[in-house]
């Protein structure tokens, strides 16, 4: 007799931008041979439009009902890599949700997080001075991101492929 598998994806993703959980979660189906989904395009599937352009258009509020949707809806359906936006572990609901998962917190500092994505204005919430704006941001969630994981991966100072390796360690553990 098999043991039932816990519905919901395999492994969720969780940290700020430029942690890596997009590149990562894609490289972690591949080597699971699942597939990949990010919360962030689903929200910019279902609206027709760029989530900087939802930010402009409806404010923060609308996207995070939007992104709520998603994840939700996420991690019902989906049962390979699941990479959650950022902020999306801010809703109590979503907190609720992720308990029972799988969830890795891919720990970044601002250095490495720059590099990797620019802290750009294509990214809504660091207008302004991106890189103050991003380490708020780090401030206010890394407690709910560290209280949620079920393991913390440091990236700083490693490649994607370094990234998955020791995701992969911690699953085995």
């Amino acid at each position: 007799m098999t043991t039932p598998v816990a519905p919901g994806p395999r492994l969720v993703l969780i940290g700020p931008p430029g942690a890596g959980k997009s590149t990562v979660g894609r490289l972690l189906a591949q080597e699971w041979d699942v597939t990949f989904r990010d919360t962030d395009s689903d929200v910019e599937v279902a609206e027709g439009r760029s989530i900087p352009d939802i930010f402009v258009d409806d404010g923060e509020d609308y996207f995070r009902r939007a992104e709520r949707t998603a994840v939700a809806t996420a991690l019902r359906e989906h049962d390979g890599v699941l990479a959650l936006g950022g902020g999306a572990v801010l809703n109590s609901d979503t907190q609720a949700e992720l308990a029972g998962h799988t969830v890795v917190f891919l720990s970044v500092g601002l250095a490495d997080a720059a590099g990797r994505v620019g802290l750009t204005t294509s990214r809504p919430l660091l207008l302004g001075s991106p890189r103050r704006q991003w380490q708020l941001l780090m401030d206010a969630r890394r407690g709910i991101y560290e209280r949620l994981a079920t393991a913390v991966v440091p990236t700083d100072g490693l490649n994607p492929e370094q990234v998955r390796d020791a995701v992969l360690a911690e699953m085995t553990k």
